[in-house]
Order: C-alpha cells, then sequence, then structure tokens
C-alpha cells in the first residue's frame, strides 16, 4: 500500500529553507537554547525538537513556526527616525 505525503508546499519550502540556515555550526543550539529559556525545557530537548522539526517529523505551531523564522533573521536593524534626528543636537 502506498502512503501519499500530504500537499504542504509552504511547509517544505520553510524546511528546506531553515535546513540551509541551520547547516551553519552554532546554529541549531544557538536557537534550542534561546528557546528553552522563552518556552521552558531544557536546550537539549529543543535541539532534539529542532531536529525531528527538519527531519519532516513534526509539524509545527505556526507560532512556533514564526518564532523560529524571526530567531533566525536575527534582530532588527531598523531604528526610529527620531532617535537618529536626536543624536545630532
Amino acid at each position: 500500500m502506498i502512503s501519499l505525503k500530504p500537499d504542504r508546499p509552504y511547509f517544505e519550502a520553510w524546511l528546506r529553507r531553515t535546513s540551509r540556515q541551520f547547516a551553519v555550526s552554532g546554529r541549531l543550539s544557538q536557537i534550542a537554547f534561546i528557546l528553552s529559556k522563552e518556552e521552558g525545557g531544557t536546550a537539549d530537548e529543543w535541539s532534539t525538537r529542532l531536529r525531528t522539526l527538519l527531519e519532516g517529523n513534526e509539524v509545527p505551531s505556526i507560532d512556533l513556526l514564526t518564532r523560529i523564522d524571526a530567531l533566525l533573521a536575527g534582530p532588527s536593524r531598523a531604528t526610529g527616525a527620531g532617535e537618529d534626528q536626536g543624536s545630532l543636537f
């Protein structure tokens, strides 16, 4: 019996993109550490869960998916225009 995989093109694209970003040495451990501080649990538990996600064995909630994306994107570099103007005076 053939088992068809559900059609998840957006999730598959997210997996490919995120796998490339986690290929950077230490990146997965860094994100796991941050998530353990924010969500609870240990960094090892989060590392295991992230690897499970990357293997496609678990589909994350949209909240977790967007949080992982935000962490991978890094801090916002945009500063308010008011802050720049305030330093001139």
